[in-house]
């Protein structure tokens, strides 16, 4: 509709006088458009795995800098955060076979790269040159568990930055980031954060490893509750650490993109959500219609409801009372 087209356009400001940056999210080009620029602030969830899927093979670095330079070009003047290789689990590449039975609880992400230090030379090396334009790289680490894993995921990724230079290239130090998405990293939250410059909550799969629940088994799939009283004081959890360290901490799942959530989100003190775009209108409409302290008040609420249907149904009639019931009626949640 125009009136939510309208709301897009429009900065993320609560009725408190807060604003919140609003990134977008995707993998293929065709997901981050250069008409996007005025509607998000940039690009919070780049997933740099979707080249490699449709192809037979690796990539090489210049192929993969001209894939990556293309996507900060379109948003030459805001960050664009690049999350490295995340295969494994339900993702899988035809050339790079893994057979596992316990796929989600094995061999993907960061694990697979520090273990291929090869391929990921090759990307980290593709992302710094691809950002010596624009200068507005962000480098995003997934699956990390451990202290020994970030340290290993920054060293090589200043070795490359290291061995650019030395090639003559002037290449600017991108900033880096954790995704937190094992339930090891949020008890590591504060520590990990110290490292970087920003935290990013992947939440489809940290609620999956919180509760144990395959999203995509339909016998367990209704256990699966982002309202899920463990979900709520993981979140605050990772936000008091990232803010303990000085950092922000950005949510980048698909609980960023649903509207009862987002009060949830808003309300638990995260400084960013990183969004798709088909939701960019109705969550900003969301974040305009309420104060943060309101959105405190209900996230304060939930962790004493503690019974994920009775905090949706508070959620619900709080958007309702606040103007927002198409949302609920359109099931937006």
């Amino acid at each position: 509709s125009e009136g939510l087209l309208g709301e897009a356009m429009k900065p993320a400001t609560t009725k408190d006088g807060l604003t919140l940056p609003i990134y977008a999210n995707g993998g293929l080009k065709s997901d981050l458009l250069p008409n996007q620029q005025a509607l998000v602030d940039g690009v919070g969830l780049y997933r740099t795995e979707v080249p490699f899927m449709v192809r037979e093979h690796f990539p090489g670095e210049a192929e993969q800098t001209e894939i990556y330079a293309s996507i900060l070009r379109t948003f030459p003047n805001q960050p664009v955060t690049l999350r490295t290789l995340d295969v494994g689990g339900d993702k899988s590449l035809s050339y790079f076979p893994i057979e596992e039975d316990n796929p989600f609880l094995g061999y993907r992400g960061i694990r697979i790269s520090l273990d291929h230090p090869e391929i990921f030379m090759t990307q980290l090396r593709a992302m710094l040159r691809a950002s010596i334009e624009t200068q507005n790289l962000h480098v995003l680490f997934p699956m990390i568990s451990s202290m020994q894993e970030l340290n290993e995921s920054l060293e090589l990724l200043q070795r490359a930055r290291t061995e650019l230079q030395e090639e003559g290239l002037d290449i600017p130090s991108p900033r880096t980031g954790v995704m937190i998405e094992v339930p090891s990293a949020v008890y590591l939250a504060e520590q990990l954060a110290r490292k970087v410059d920003f935290l990013s909550v992947g939440t489809n799969d940290l609620i999956q490893y919180l509760l144990a629940v395959d999203r995509n088994n339909a016998r367990v799939a209704d256990l699966y509750d982002e309202n899920h009283p463990a979900v709520l004081c993981a979140l605050k959890m990772i936000v008091e650490g990232g803010h303990k360290a000085g950092k922000s901490v950005s949510i980048c799942g698909e609980m960023a993109s649903e509207a009862t959530s987002v009060l949830l989100l808003l309300g638990v003190g995260v400084d960013s959500l990183s969004v798709s775009m088909a939701s960019l209108p109705s969550i900003k409409w969301v974040i305009r219609s309420f104060t943060r302290v309101r959105a405190q008040e209900l996230f304060e609420r939930a962790m004493e409801i503690q019974e994920p249907g009775e905090i949706r149904k508070m959620l619900d009639k709080a958007l309702v009372d606040a103007g927002l019931g198409a949302l609920v009626r359109a099931g937006k949640h």
